[in-house]
């Protein structure tokens, strides 16, 4: 398959290279964990169902963090309101994977205090399957990402940056 094409992400809360604020940061570190609106250009033809995962390169483990995985959106879907993260909160159909908080929900933002800002890279993925087949509330980014190999026809990422204090 070549290489995905194009989508653009935007968010009312979490804007390309700024801070994100404290509506969508992890209980623990202080935050709301709100999981952020998130709104996309359309996808490719061919597109049967769309995903969204939010995943910290930065953090200090040797495979990042992920804090969102988000499957079996419908294909027509062009936006999810914030706090579609929660358990119960996601459009019907869709599940909630299992993020490296070890919970099947939107975990925010929670950096080591002291750390430089890390990245907060929400990807929507275009995917040419109606579901992932196997997958559901115990899936992990890792699994996920195993399970969309050759099956993404568009992707777009907006990222924001979170850092705490010492």
């Amino acid at each position: 398959m070549s290489d995905p094409a194009p989508l653009k992400v935007s968010s009312q809360v979490v804007q390309e290279g700024k801070p994100i604020p404290m509506s969508a940061v992890y209980t623990g570190a202080g935050g709301q964990n709100i999981s952020p609106d998130l709104s996309w250009s359309a996808p490719p033809p061919g597109t049967q169902s769309l995903a969204i995962t939010c995943h910290d390169p930065d953090a200090p483990t040797t495979v990042g963090f992920t804090h969102w995985v988000l499957f079996n959106l419908p294909a027509d879907l062009r936006s999810l309101p914030a706090g579609a993260g929660a358990p119960g909160k996601a459009p019907k159909g869709a599940v909630i994977g299992f993020s490296d908080f070890g919970e099947s929900a939107y975990g925010g933002m929670a950096p080591p205090p002291g750390d430089p800002p890390h990245r907060y890279q929400f990807t929507v993925w275009a995917l040419d399957v109606p579901t992932l087949a196997g997958a559901g509330s115990t899936t992990t980014y890792a699994k996920f990402r195993f399970m969309i190999r050759g099956h993404v026809l568009a992707q777009g990422t907006v990222t924001g940056t979170f850092g705490r204090s010492g």
